[in-house]
């Protein structure tokens, strides 16, 4: 058991040098068999490992990462969180994600640093004001908290942005949801690993699934073939992101997703200037300032389908391009760096939660930009449908079958630009 961070447990660990402090989770070796192996240890994977732990009493758990914990795309997004989604399905997975992350610092007994600042998008034509009214409406209808702004409001509360008179894409209005904000994001999977680990847990790093065995009888699956040798199961996890595609060819079937890299970017620090995220559809951007001073910033996935993380040139250029236009202030700053996360696409731009056509394999993908802010909500759900074979009141419209039957969930336009 893991010590319990307080604010006694700092003062002593002052007071001792801070040499007392155990590691925050375990380096295990694999054991030969496992009740559940979820592959990906980000923060969909370790939520769903935590859950399985503290929902469902379930101790022999294996969460696989080929990696490091948090390399992967939870270290690679914009922290922000968000449920303005329009349709009832993706409002209730995405609000209730944002309840768990408001007691998540509680839960984990982990400072994720939640700053619930606020997302304001502007609208620049008449078009797109009307179409955010309607956006504005639907959510409210959905339980959502969203809100229409009108100019007057938005220029006394956001002055940096372009209200020049002969600026290209006038602002004419724009929809605020308050509760949004940003979380630290390695906070997100210290914190899950380090209460999954407390739970019994084995967190193994560096172990790449390079197969995976199904029963030649019953077509169930029944293992992992991994760098780190064979590990049994009954139950697979599969929360790889933009690399589902990959696994479930392992595992004998076809995804209809399509991955592509996702760019961000970090300039150098400066004093506080944005206490809120801002952003705009029509410009593709969106940008936020973090506690060190960066501002964090982003737009659309690059247009083609790729496994580079480097990202692509031109349209690196097109979002630090659709910055500047929206607030030209920022046109001296510096870029410290830039990145880029491999994620998946489906059709309709939702999800696919749920059971896969091989028994006892269940997938958790197809999030595209919105995989962080989904975290606590996937996993809970995920882990339920892994525990009882069942899928998850909240995830029933997200499954699979969703294309074979036409029923889509479509939030392409809803969605925006991804973040």
């Amino acid at each position: 058991m893991r010590d319990r961070y307080s604010a006694l447990a700092l003062l002593r660990g002052g007071l001792t040098g801070n040499r007392g402090w155990k590691p925050a989770w375990r380096s295990p070796e694999p054991k030969p068999a496992y009740d559940a192996v979820i592959v990906g240890g980000g923060g969909h994977g370790l939520a769903t490992a935590y859950y399985l732990a503290s929902r469902h009493g379930m101790r022999k758990i294996a969460v696989l990462e080929k990696g490091w914990i948090g390399g992967g795309n939870t270290g690679r997004n914009t922290t922000i969180v968000r449920s303005d989604y329009y349709y009832p399905e993706s409002a209730a997975l995405f609000d209730h994600s944002v309840t768990l992350y408001e007691g998540l610092s509680r839960e984990l007994n982990f400072n994720i640093m939640f700053s619930q600042r606020g997302m304001m998008t502007t609208a620049h034509s008449r078009g797109e004001l009307d179409f955010q009214r309607r956006l504005v409406n639907g959510m409210r209808l959905n339980g959502v908290d969203l809100e229409t702004v009108p100019l007057a409001e938005i220029r006394r509360d956001y002055p940096y942005l372009n209200f020049a008179p002969d600026a290209r894409y006038p602002i004419l209005g724009g929809m605020r949801q308050k509760r949004a904000g940003t979380v630290r994001h390695d906070a997100v999977v210290w914190g899950y690993a380090r209460a999954a680990d407390r739970l019994g847990v084995d967190i193994i790093q560096n172990c790449e699934v390079t197969g995976i065995l199904r029963d030649p009888m019953t077509g169930a699956v029944s293992g992992v073939d991994t760098s780190r040798g064979r590990i049994a199961t009954t139950r697979l996890g599969l929360a790889v992101a933009g690399h589902s595609s990959v696994l479930a060819e392992m595992a004998g079937f076809r995804l209809p997703l399509r991955s592509y890299a996702l760019q961000a970017f970090v300039t150098e620090p400066l004093k506080p200037v944005l206490d809120t995220i801002v952003s705009s559809s029509l410009l593709g951007i969106y940008v936020s300032q973090s506690d060190k001073g960066g501002l964090v910033f982003g737009g659309n996935a690059d247009p083609y389908a790729s496994y580079a993380q480097r990202g692509n040139i031109p349209t690196a250029e097109e979002v630090i391009a659709g910055l500047v236009e929206f607030i030209p202030s920022f046109s001296r700053i510096r870029l410290l760096r830039q990145w880029a996360g491999i994620v998946d696409y489906a059709q309709d731009s939702s999800p696919v939660l749920g059971r896969s056509p091989v028994p006892g394999v269940f997938l958790n993908c197809g999030w595209g930009g919105g995989g962080f802010k989904a975290i606590p909500a996937g996993g809970e759900t995920f882990a339920h449908t892994i525990a009882t074979g069942d899928p998850h009141p909240l995830t029933v419209p997200f499954s699979l079958d969703r294309f074979r039957e036409l029923a889509l969930v479509d939030e392409a336009a809803a969605a925006g630009i991804a973040h």
